[in-house]
This record gives structure tokens, sequence and C-alpha cells, in this order.
């Protein structure tokens, strides 16, 4: 403690001073950015009423494929999204096999993770899709859960990948971490990314991790947020209640209420 004093009365004869690492404007700036906009079409649920359900827009139609990066132990999503007439193509290295109901002529799985580089391990989304051999003017549906690699596997995708997939799904993680400047370098560019096409239309924190509060601001560690490409119906309204009827826990843990920070609320 004395050695503690001392520095602090040297920094401050010096006039140094020390700002916390991310400032709160840039974040609550971001966090503003996301807030959830209202659609034309209505938000429906696709997969089961707990982990692995997630809300959408109904406007699934014509939609030629669902790509899922991280297989997870149940696979209600990417079954319905079968029933809704897409080809379905899931990619995961931790796992031998999908735990999923359909013939395995219904989908398309490589042992692989998604990331940002090609190697026996990883292959990148646009190489992916590349693969898959669709149309080249199809619309397609991301539906993303692959323990943090989302912010670099965005950074690295193509503009022109991104804007084929008329909804995006994707679990954030880490979000408390947007107050350590390099991880809010990393998930600002992402999600900016994202922004330049999309429109966030949906958040849904997953109970399993609690909720950050720092500096006055409630942050969800791991959230569901579905965005819808931009010339697909957003209305120039927010969403304004949280939680949504369709929302489910993910956990058996203590229910995760989205804090009014990050949505547009009446107050």
């Amino acid at each position: 403690m004395k050695i503690k004093r001392t520095i602090n009365k040297i920094l401050a004869s010096t006039n140094i001073q020390f700002q916390e690492k991310t400032n709160k404007q840039e974040v609550l700036s971001l966090i503003e950015k996301l807030h959830p906009k209202k659609t034309k079409k209505p938000l429906i649920r696709m997969g089961p009423n707990g982990d692995g359900g997630y809300l959408l827009p109904d406007d699934l139609e014509n939609i030629e494929a669902c790509f899922s990066p991280g297989v997870d132990q149940v696979s209600g999503f990417e079954e319905d999204c079968s029933r809704a007439g897409m080809k379905l193509f899931l990619a995961d290295k931790s796992v031998d096999f999908p735990p999923i109901n359909l013939p395995k002529e219904k989908f398309n799985f490589i042992k692989k993770f998604i990331g940002y580089t090609q190697n026996e391990d990883y292959i990148t989304m646009d190489e992916w899709v590349r693969q898959a051999n669709l149309k080249e003017d199809s619309d397609l549906l991301l539906q993303m859960d692959i323990e943090g690699f989302e912010y670099f596997t965005f950074i690295n995708m193509t503009l022109a990948l991104q804007k084929r997939f008329r909804i995006i799904v994707i679990e954030l993680h880490s979000l408390h971490k947007l107050w350590e400047e390099e991880f809010f370098k990393l998930a600002s560019s992402a999600l900016g990314k994202i922004l330049e096409t999309h429109t966030c239309v949906h958040i849904h924190p997953n109970n399993c991790c609690g909720v950050d509060n720092k500096r006055g601001v409630k942050t969800p560690r791991l959230a569901e947020f579905t965005f819808l490409r931009n010339d697909r119906g957003i209305l120039d309204e927010y969403q304004t209640t949280f939680p949504n009827p369709l929302d489910f826990d993910c956990t058996t843990k203590p229910t995760v209420i989205l804090s009014k920070d990050w949505y547009h609320s009446l107050k």
C-alpha cells in the first residue's frame, strides 16, 4: 500500500493521468448502434424452447441454405430450417458427428472449425460456402455459435458473402470485456462490419453466465443476437419489449433480463 501511495503521489506531481481502458461513451455508443429495430414481419421462434432455439423474422421464403458453424448438443434450429426447405451445412472440429434427427442426405457436415485461415483443422466462411456449390446469387441464413471466434470470422469474411446472409443469428461471447481496449477494438470492428449491411432486430441474454455491471452499464456476458439484412423490411421503430414472449431461458440458472442500456426503452 505504501508503494501504491508513493506512485500515486508521483503521478499527481507530474500531471500524468490514466483513464480506464475503454471510454464509457465508446461502449455506450456501440451498444446504442445495436438497439434492436422492429421489422415488417413478426419474430418467430425456431428450435426448442430453451438452449438452441432462437428468434428471427418470419422471412424465410427462398432462403437456399442454412450454415451453422458450432455444433451443440441439440440441433432443433437446424431441423426447423430443413423443414422450411433449406439445405443444411454444419461444421465443428470438436465433434465427430452432429446430434441431428435428420437423414444423412438432408445435411452436409464437415469436421472443421470456422476461422480466418485454411488448414486441416480450419476453414473460412468464404471457402465453406464456395465448396457448397450453391446458386451464386441465392440468399442464405447463418446461425453461429463458435465460442468467441465469431469476431475474427466476421472480420475475415468478404462483404460479398456477408450480404448473401439474409438473416444472421449469432451468439456473442465475452461482452463484459468491452471495457478492455484490445477486445473492444476487435468486437467493435466485427460488429461495425455487420452493421454495414444488417440491423439488429433481437437480443436475448444467455442466462448461463450472468451480468457484468461496470460504471453503471449492465452487460450480459453472453447473448444471442439476430441481425436482418437492411433490404428486408427494417422499420424506423425500435423494439421496446424485453424479454420477448417467445424468449426462453437457456439454462436452469436464474433468468437474466436484458438491461435497458441495450434497447430503446420507453423511459
